[in-house]
């Protein structure tokens, strides 16, 4: 028998405006089948990375969580990690691009793509 785990929030929340450009993203590449894929690996100035891209695979350990449209995904290993972390997106001249809150963090870099 398998034992299918239930969870009541995603791992990961999206603001609307990552939602939305996440959303936009996938329909940019024509395959609704793909999902966001957010992953923490070692490395980075502060011990931890962050990973985001376009992804197929589905793993059965992965939470998956769909914001709208926007399907976005982590593996076991990752969700330790990232527990109660936000993905943001900021458009504009200052701080653009995908931004991730993460309460886990003890301490970050200056570029906010490493932590630990």
């Amino acid at each position: 028998m398998t034992t299918i785990e239930v969870t009541t929030a995603p791992v990961i929340n999206l603001t609307d405006s990552a939602a939305a450009k996440v959303a936009e993203l996938i329909a940019q590449e024509g395959d609704d089948q793909l999902a966001l894929r957010v992953a923490v690996k070692a490395g980075g100035c502060s011990g931890m990375s962050y990973e985001m891209f376009f992804d197929h695979d589905t793993e059965p350990e992965d939470h998956e969580a769909v914001f709208g449209t926007a399907k976005v995904r982590v593996d076991s290993a990752s969700a330790i990690h990232l527990a109660g972390a936000t993905l943001d997106y900021k458009d504009g001249i200052k701080d653009a691009g995908f931004h991730i809150e993460n309460p886990n963090a003890k301490r970050s870099c200056g570029c906010g793509q490493s932590f630990s």
